[in-house]
């Protein structure tokens, strides 16, 4: 089994709605995001998936997320942002690309909301 890792990061304010403490008022946070994909063997130059596709793939989902409210953005407005619901989104969006196949599985979406408190998505 071979993993890749990638990391992003972005920073956005939101409040958590119906939590009865201080993270119902807006606040931010910089969140560091970690994406982790696998394959059972590698394509024919020798890689799970190439870092740089990777990379502008996150970069494109985590700029929707920078320097927002997520409360503001529609899929937020339904879901509390919470770290575990923002790694859910990004592995969503993410899952959408047609380079993740069953050949390159996304693994695992971490997020971060600061050096001692991460949240993960996975399937």
């Amino acid at each position: 089994m071979y993993e890749v890792k990638v990391l992003s990061e972005f920073s956005a304010s939101h409040h958590l709605r119906d939590y009865g403490g201080k993270c119902e008022r807006r606040h931010g946070h910089n969140w560091k995001v970690e994406i982790i994909c696998e394959a059972d063997t590698l394509d024919n130059i020798g890689l799970v998936v190439d870092f740089k596709w990777l990379k502008e793939k996150v970069k494109v989902i985590v700029e929707e997320l920078d320097h927002v409210e997520l409360n503001d953005l529609d899929y937020f407005k339904k879901f509390n942002p919470s770290s575990e619901n923002i790694a859910y989104y990004i592995f969503m969006q993410l899952s959408k690309a047609p380079e993740i196949t069953q050949k390159v599985r996304l693994r695992r979406v971490n997020i971060w909301e600061n050096d001692s408190s991460r949240a993960s998505y996975y399937e």
